[in-house]
């Protein structure tokens, strides 16, 4: 199978390096770790410059990439600052950390790397870390004016204000924050590691408890309707008829006689229904004068013409 090799370099931590920075620090290391590759250590706070001019100057590590921030409430120093130190000539890389509470500042490092002013700016305008020695601490993300740090855990998550452009005052004005619904409380804990309660959203995922099995059943017989009393016709009135009925219904018939007759038959029409309708008002003419045979001077016919 051919080896895949890939463009970004792998970097590696040679085996006791954790061990010899430990040793080489001395007093200044309060914790270090291995763990997934990285070495971490926490260094005392007030002796912070010290410790990364160590490992810049004597171990090699030329570059500051990033300073990051987390925040711990339940901590009595809630804040953690990461310096991530990268070793061009080593292909290393190593994190040194330090905790601050909101009131104890964080001696600056722009002295050893003047990119360290911007991303101590951040870390400001996020959390709130104080940095003593930074000449220019100012807000570098929010805009100008804004109360509080975003990356707090404490900050709600609408925040305090909103801003809209008003078109009334031709600028962008806030207001604040006015939200149709309510946000849940941030309560620290993780929902990827398991929280103790429901998440909103949650409880449509439980399947409803599935439906009995319809069971079958055999129909119900029903009895045919019973008279309370039987009916009988004990006289000739009961049956609608009488003696002179049950002797023309005792004759005989001949089917043919009986459909000639009826056929022969003409229907009759009424009086009203042969006249017809009158179809002007006018009054009737006279009858005509019988003209005899002199009159016009001609003749009778003769006959066989």
């Amino acid at each position: 199978m051919a080896e895949v090799l890939h463009s970004a370099p792998r970097f590696v931590t040679p085996e006791g390096l954790c061990a010899e920075l430990t040793a080489a620090l001395g007093d200044k290391v309060v914790a270090a770790k291995e763990a997934f590759g990285e070495i971490v250590i926490t260094v005392a706070r007030d002796r912070i410059v010290e410790v990364l001019r160590t490992l810049r100057d004597g171990h090699q590590y030329q570059q500051l990439m990033e300073i990051a921030g987390a925040d711990y409430p339940s901590r009595a120093e809630r804040f953690e600052v990461v310096y991530m130190l990268l070793s061009v000539t080593k292909n290393s890389r190593i994190m040194v950390k330090v905790c601050a509470a909101e009131d104890t500042p964080v001696p600056s490092v722009t002295g050893l790397w003047p990119v360290a002013g911007w991303l101590e700016r951040e870390v400001f305008d996020m959390y709130g870390v104080i940095f003593a020695g930074n000449t220019d601490l100012r807000r570098i993300l929010t805009d100008y004016g804004f109360e509080g740090h975003p990356f707090r855990k404490d900050f709600p998550l609408t925040g305090y204000v909103e801003l809209r452009y008003s078109e009334e005052d031709k600028r962008v004005v806030y207001e604040p924050v006015e939200l149709a619904q309510d946000l849940r409380s941030f309560d620290f804990m993780s929902p990827w590691e398991g929280a103790d309660y429901v998440l909103p959203g949650d409880e449509k995922a439980v399947a409803p408890p599935p439906a009995p099995a319809p069971v079958a059943t055999a129909p119900a017989k029903t009895e045919a309707p019973t008279a309370d009393v039987p009916k009988t016709t004990d006289k000739p009135a009961d049956t609608g008829a009488g003696a002179k009925a049950d002797a023309a219904a005792a004759k005989p018939v001949d089917a043919g006689e009986g459909a000639t007759k009826a056929k022969r038959a003409p229907a009759r029409k009424s009086k009203a229904e042969s006249a017809p309708e009158p179809t002007e008002s006018r009054p009737a003419r006279k009858p005509r004068a019988k003209k005899t045979g002199n009159e016009g001077g001609s003749g009778s016919a003769p006959e066989g013409s």
